[in-house]
C-alpha cells in the first residue's frame, strides 16, 4: 500500500509533467520546437529547470499522441511533416468517422450538448484572427472539442475509440502544417451548419453536414500540402 508520502510525491511529479506537457505543446504552437526537430531531455531538464522525470513522462505522453516519435539509440523527436498521402489517409479515416458519429449524436442530441456545440462555434470565431500561439492554441482546441463533443455523444465506444486513435494524429497535423489558421471563415461555417441540423434534430443532415466539412478540410489541406504549407 502506497504511503502518504509515496502519494504526494507521485501527485508533485505528475504536476511537473503535466507542466512539461503543456510547455511543449505552446513551443510546438509558436515555432519553437519545429517539425522533425530532436528533443535532448538533458536540455529540456534544464531549459524548464525540473529533474529528468517529468520530461520523460512528458514525452511518453506526447508520444502516445503521434506529436512525439522515439527511435531506438537516438532518442526522442519531434514529428515530422506529414506527406501528401498521410494527408489523405488520415483524411480518409475521419470521413468513415465522423459522419456517422455525427448521425448518433444529433439522434440521441440534448439542449445541453446543443449549447456546448454552439459554445466552440464562439470561440473558434473569437479567436481566428489572432496570430498568438495562445490564441491558435484556443482555436485549435475549440476546434477539437466540437468533434470530440460529439464522438463522445455518439454512445458507440468502439467509435469513440476510433476517433481517440485519430486524435493524436490530427492535432499533429495541425500543430506541423504551419501557423495560423488559415481556413478559419470555412471551417466555422461548416461547424455551424452540422449544429444547424443538430438544433433541426435532423440525424441525416447532421451525418451529410459533417461528410461535407470533413471534405472540405480534405479538400483544403491536399491543397495547402501540395503547395507546402498544410493546414487543418
Amino acid at each position: 500500500m502506497a504511503t502518504g508520502s509515496s502519494i504526494r510525491v507521485k501527485a508533485a511529479r505528475n504536476v511537473l509533467a503535466d507542466h512539461v506537457y503543456n510547455q511543449l505543446m505552446v513551443a510546438f504552437m509558436d515555432g519553437r520546437l519545429e517539425a522533425d526537430e530532436p528533443l535532448n531531455i538533458d536540455l529540456l531538464s534544464r531549459e524548464f529547470e525540473v529533474s529528468q522525470t517529468p520530461i520523460r513522462e512528458a514525452l511518453v505522453r506526447l508520444e502516445s499522441t503521434g506529436l512525439v516519435v522515439r527511435t531506438v539509440l537516438k532518442g526522442y523527436r519531434v514529428a515530422p511533416l506529414f506527406s501528401l498521402g498521410e494527408v489523405v489517409e488520415l483524411m480518409d479515416a475521419r470521413l468513415l468517422i465522423e459522419p456517422e458519429n455525427a448521425f448518433r449524436a444529433c439522434s440521441r442530441s440534448t439542449d445541453t450538448l446543443v449549447t456546448q456545440l454552439g459554445e466552440t462555434i464562439s470561440e473558434l470565431d473569437a479567436t481566428k484572427h489572432h496570430v498568438e500561439s495562445e490564441a491558435i492554441g484556443q482555436y485549435w482546441q475549440a476546434d477539437e472539442r466540437f468533434h470530440r463533443l460529439i464522438a463522445e455523444a455518439a454512445g458507440n465506444r468502439f467509435l469513440l475509440a476510433a476517433y481517440r486513435s485519430l486524435g493524436g494524429h490530427v492535432q499533429r497535423f495541425r500543430l506541423f502544417g504551419g501557423l495560423g489558421v488559415s481556413d478559419a471563415d470555412a471551417a466555422i461555417q461548416e461547424h455551424t451548419r452540422v449544429l444547424e441540423a443538430f438544433r433541426a434534430n435532423d440525424p441525416a443532415e447532421a451525418r451529410a453536414r459533417m461528410d461535407s466539412h470533413i471534405c472540405g478540410v480534405r479538400t483544403r489541406a491536399i491543397a495547402d500540402a501540395s503547395h507546402g504549407h498544410p493546414s487543418a
